[in-house]
């Protein structure tokens, strides 16, 4: 499927952008189109519009790689991370964001202990904010994690990861199909139902975008 361009603009800068879009905004948007066109045009066109979606989403709205802000007060702490933080342990690592991110990630995702550094090194970076030493290691970027910032890469890593089910284990097939096409769980590709509705509503207003029609 190819995009027409104008069509997608005009809908998605006054849907999306209350009329006006950055230049890299639109480069973003531009970037995305082109991959799927040349990669993934093969799969279903509802593939595309939730990926669009999930990138709007999760780089808030510029549509460029971005890398996880872990810049926590103590509340805020708190509030995220009750499970890794009391109130005590909050005050000490209030404002540290290299701290926070190794305990909370320590232990997980194939990441060693706080005092390996992994949870700093394997943050969330992307467009779809990859985390952890196993993911990283999937696109061959252990030894390169930065390397997760770059365009080319990032819109790979968002299209095959969402698409083959690299990320949480469920895939785009199981929530857009021959008779199931559900923009709310679709969601649990990248992370449970975070914000699964707000999402899914940008997901059907990509659609209508790229021109499907949904009635």
């Amino acid at each position: 499927m190819k995009v027409e361009r104008k069509r997608y603009f005009d809908q998605v800068r006054a849907r999306l952008y209350e009329g006006r879009m950055t230049q890299g905004q639109v480069d973003g948007h531009n970037a995305l189109l082109a991959a799927w066109e040349a990669n993934y045009a093969a799969n279903d066109p509802r593939f595309l519009a939730y990926c669009l979606a999930t990138a709007y989403h999760e780089t808030g709205r510029r549509m460029q790689p971005v890398e996880e802000n872990l810049n926590y007060s103590a509340e805020g702490l708190v509030k995220n991370f009750h499970r890794y933080f009391l109130p005590a342990d909050a005050e000490r690592f209030a404002g540290q964001p290299e701290r926070i991110a190794n305990r909370i990630y320590a232990h997980r995702m194939g990441n060693g202990s706080a005092a390996s550094g992994d949870g700093w090194r394997f943050r969330g970076r992307g467009l779809v904010q990859i985390t952890g030493r196993d993911n990283y290691r999937t696109y061959r970027l252990e030894d390169a994690p930065e390397k997760a910032m770059e365009p080319e890469t990032a819109v790979r890593i968002l299209f095959d990861g969402m698409i083959a089910g690299r990320f949480t284990g469920y895939a785009l097939n199981d929530f857009f199909n021959a008779t199931k096409s559900d923009w709310v769980n679709a969601r649990r590709v990248v992370n449970g139902l975070n914000r699964a509705e707000e999402i899914g509503l940008f997901g059907v207003i990509f659609a209508t975008a790229i021109g499907l029609s949904l009635g």
